[in-house]
Order: C-alpha cells, then structure tokens, then sequence
C-alpha cells in the first residue's frame, strides 16, 4: 500500500499554487494569462478537495467527485472566456485589461 503524504504538505503545495495564481490574476495585464492564472487558483482548490477528502471523509472518492465538478466549471469558464477575449481582440486589437472600457457608460 502506498504511504500518504502528510496533509500539511499538500496543503502548503496547494497554498502556494492558489498564491502564485493570486499574483498571476492581481499583476497581469494579459487577459489570456489571468484566465490561466485563475486555472491554477482553481487547480489549487481542488488538490485541496481530494487531500481534505482522504483525511476527513469516511469515502475519499468524495473530494475526487467534487474536484471533476470544478474542472468541468473550469473548462465551460475558459472555453467562454477565450471566446469574450476573441471576441475583444478582433473588435480592438488588444487584450490588454486595463485599455478595456466596452461596458462603460
């Protein structure tokens, strides 16, 4: 049988992936990179999912149901999103957040 990780690890690898997807969300003007940095946020969550899941719940396949929930949530929210930025681009040439002013009145 394979020896578990101990829960304080997994949760400080996934601390740092929500942290390092934080950054890439607050400091990226790249509207393709914040939609990958709010992926790895999402990745982070749902290591938390499956661990807490193993060392809190009777049946482990628990977090395994949940975490495919929150990819199929990610997946439906980057093939939208992608589909917002294309749609940006080709209407101004950029995607740049910061020069993106189309719902203002």
């Amino acid at each position: 049988m394979i020896e578990a990780i101990p829960l304080d690890h997994v949760v400080l690898v996934a601390t740092t992936l929500f942290g390092i997807g934080l950054y890439g969300v607050l400091s990226r003007r790249n509207a393709v990179a914040i939609l990958m940095a709010i992926e790895l946020m999402l990745n982070a969550v749902n290591i938390n999912f499956i661990a807490f899941s193993m060392y809190v719940s009777p049946d482990p396949t628990v977090g395994q149901i949940i975490a495919v929930f929150v990819i199929t949530v990610a997946a439906a929210e980057v093939a939208l999103g992608l589909a917002i930025v294309l749609q940006i681009f080709r209407n101004k040439s950029n995607i740049n957040v910061d020069d993106l002013d189309l719902l203002r009145w």
